[in-house]
């Protein structure tokens, strides 16, 4: 399965985009590309001057698909030539990795530069000292990877062999490589922290190299209009005044530019761009002293889906910048002011749209084994990096350290506290789910389907972390013919009505629960997991997008009953012309002769189906169904099939296709038809046609139509 990006992968320049935006300098080089590839061995010595006998287009995993190799492999080697440009002469050249999982070992020039673990950090090597003098560069990197076997790793969702919930692993590198020139003094990294209520944003300024005599000029901008400046010798912190801030929220995600200058004797040394976003997260008790959450000293529900970041044809990697993209705009589109990063953290540039197109974030730490001291250890060392990592983004309002227990230690009071003396400017989860250790900003429970609110607290806001599932597929758009069902599988109608009834209800528990936010299983389908609003390829939105947008603003549901014209049986006796055996060629026409077919009461099926009336017994696979009927409706109002099947449904009118309804039903539901439904009627003589077939589990079907005004 691939997504419609994948044709816009270029390998000579995969995701070329810039991958730092939070700190851009004008001079840099993607090393994205085909590389050589070969599997590895424990204790191997690195092929430094051997040409590899396999391609791989980086910075796609191993397994993906567009990586070109798609196969499991636990160790590996890459190797690349590169040029650095004439201009970079007599600078340091820095060497970065977005991110590779889970080791890496990195050689330039046959001089082994170091060793780095986590597969979700940035690391960046100097190697200026290794370059060679002319010609190319021989990059060489080891990875190796642990997969699901227990081990020091944090992993996520990874497992070698997919199933359920768990989903295909990915090792190497999956993010973007890259070199960039610096001078012998030069910015490390920089650290925002706004502070709306004195209006002034404070930023850390780390350097490296010998800053004796260098200034610092940073300076803030609302488009090309400076509004703030700061000069001093080189200092970690800096305060710039923000006069009258925009804040940034999900409707108006206000950012402002920065521009961090660093200069000795009068000359520029130094100079990178970034951006930040003036807003606040907190609690604050409502007129009821209930604690909720807050944006900007405002009280703010916040609703958002369970997003799991992986991609058919990249899985860890989105396969071009506009499909991350996408993925944050389609998030907005259906009205969600929120999303839950699951247990990954994605690259730099997802972030910067949730910051630009204004998205709030709740940040999962992907879970490890944290089987032992050592293990424990690096999880906190990874979590760390995590948070330093993505500090100035201002979406992100929420750190998660643990989800339900996977990974969970008893330390867990001691690791939240870790986290906010880290950050204390965001939230602090504990555990998203299961074993609460009753510490952290909030108190958080998933429940399926939901949704349930946790009790009220004095010191913490109710959350649910967790809610829906609501499984749906759709034929052609399936990875695989698998998958879990936390209820079952619906058309674009039924799941749409059963989005409505589950987020009325969850703000229903906002206003006589105290809940403050809820997260939705889930914007996509995973693999074998086909709980997402949209299919795995993103090419199927699942539900009525407007529909969706008004449940997730609050808006309740239409939810005014149809005048039965033609009843179910549900009220009155109903009789219909029916056959299991395939029926001839237009069978569903008005014309049909069906005198030879039987005749029966409806319902039709067995009595252990839910919901069901069953008047004449249906238990074999296929039932094709005829009723005819006289129609004295008035002609306002829509045209809706009220209707109970299971499992797929194909209705007709008048020998014309008015409904296809994939799945199955636990109740009748009123489904509206085309708008040119309504013309085929006649005041005599009309037929309403029904095929339904069966494969497992319960069967049944019936149906009647309706005016709804």
């Amino acid at each position: 399965m691939s997504t419609r990006w994948a044709g816009d992968v270029k390998p000579e320049s995969p995701l070329p985009e810039y991958p730092r935006p939070t700190m851009v300098r004008s001079q840099w080089k993607s090393l994205n590309g085909l590389w050589e590839f070969a599997d590895a061995r424990e204790g191997e010595a690195p092929p430094i001057g051997k040409a590899l006998p396999e391609r791989i287009l980086v910075p796609y995993p191993v397994e993906s698909s567009l990586s070109g190799v798609e196969r499991h492999a636990e160790r590996a080697w890459y190797r690349t030539n590169f040029g650095v440009p004439s201009g970079w002469r007599n600078r340091r050249i820095l060497l970065h990795f977005g991110a590779v999982d889970w080791e890496a070992r990195v050689w330039l020039n046959g001089r082994e530069l170091g060793v780095h673990r986590g597969g979700y950090d940035a690391f960046t090597f100097d190697i200026t000292e290794a370059l060679n003098a002319k010609g190319p560069q021989e990059l060489v990197v080891g990875v190796w990877d642990t997969m699901d076997e227990p081990g020091p790793n944090a992993r996520g969702k990874q497992i070698r062999e997919p199933k359920d919930i768990w989903f295909s692993a990915v090792t190497g590198i999956w993010q973007t490589v890259w070199i960039e020139p610096v001078n012998d003094v030069s910015v490390d990294s920089l650290k925002l922290t706004p502070d709306i209520d004195t209006g002034v944003l404070n930023a850390t300024i780390n350097t490296r190299g010998d800053v004796a005599g260098v200034e610092a000029e940073v300076v803030a901008l609302h488009g090309r209009r400076e509004i703030a400046r700061v000069k001093d010798p080189v200092s970690q912190s800096l305060t710039l005044a923000i006069p009258k801030a925009k804040l940034w929220t999900p409707e108006n995600p206000h950012l402002y530019d920065l521009r961090v200058v660093l200069k000795k004797d009068g000359k520029v040394v130094d100079k990178v761009e970034s951006y930040f976003g003036m807003r606040k997260i907190s609690v604050m008790k409502d007129a009821r002293g209930v604690l909720r959450l807050a944006l900007n000293n405002e009280i703010r529900f916040q609703i958002g889906p369970l997003d799991q970041g992986y991609w058919p044809d990249g899985l860890y990697t989105a396969p071009t910048d506009d499909a991350l993209k996408y993925d944050v705009e389609i998030t907005k589109r259906l009205g969600f002011n929120m999303t839950r990063k699951h247990v990954k953290v994605e690259p730099e540039r997802w972030y910067y749209w949730c910051d630009k197109l204004g998205l709030l974030v709740w940040q999962d730490m992907p879970n490890g084994f944290n089987f032992t001291p050592e293990w424990r250890q690096q999880f906190e060392t990874e979590l760390r990096r995590m948070v330093e990592g993505r500090y100035n983004h201002p979406s992100i309002v929420m750190w998660v350290v643990f989800n339900e227990s996977w990974g969970q230690y008893e330390d867990t009071p001691r690791v939240t506290a870790m986290v906010k003396e880290w950050d204390p400017s965001r939230l602090v989860n504990n555990a998203s789910g299961w074993n609460d250790h009753g510490v952290g900003d909030v108190v958080d429970k998933h429940i399926y389907p939901g949704p349930s609110a946790p009790p009220i607290e004095r010191n913490r806001a109710a959350v649910l972390g967790e809610f829906g599932g609501t499984w749906a597929s759709v034929p052609g758009h399936v990875w695989k013919q698998l998958g879990i069902r936390y209820r079952s599988r619906h058309g674009k109608e039924t799941l749409t009505r059963r989005y409505e009834d589950l987020l009325h209800q969850t703000y229903a528990l906002r206003d006589t629960a105290g809940l403050s936010a809820a997260v939705y299983t889930e914007l996509t389908d995973v693999e074998v997991e086909l709980a997402g609003l949209l299919t795995y390829d993103r090419e199927v939105l699942k539900v009525d997008e407007a529909r969706v947008r008004n449940a997730n603003k609050g808006i309740p549901p239409d939810r005014r009953p149809a005048g039965m014209v033609l009843p179910t049986s549900e009220t009155h006796p109903t009789e219909w012309r029916y056959t299991t055996e395939s029926p001839v060629e237009g069978w569903e026409q008005p014309g049909f002769d069906d005198c030879l077919w039987k005749t029966g009461g409806g319902g039709f099926g067995i009595d252990e189906t839910p919901g069901s009336l069953v008047k004449t017994r249906w238990d074999s696979g296929d039932i094709w169904l005829r009723r005819r009927f006289d129609w004295h409706a008035s002609t306002s109002g829509q045209l809706v099939i009220r209707i109970h099947h299971d499992e797929d449904a194909e209705v007709w009118l008048n020998g014309t296709h008015v409904l296809s309804d994939p799945g199955f039903l636990n109740e009748y539901l009123e489904i509206p038809l085309p708008a040119t439904a309504k013309r085929l009627l006649k005041p005599k003589d009309n037929v309403l046609t029904i095929h339904c077939r069966q494969t497992e589990g319960g069967q049944f079907v019936d149906a009647g139509l309706g005016i709804r005004k």
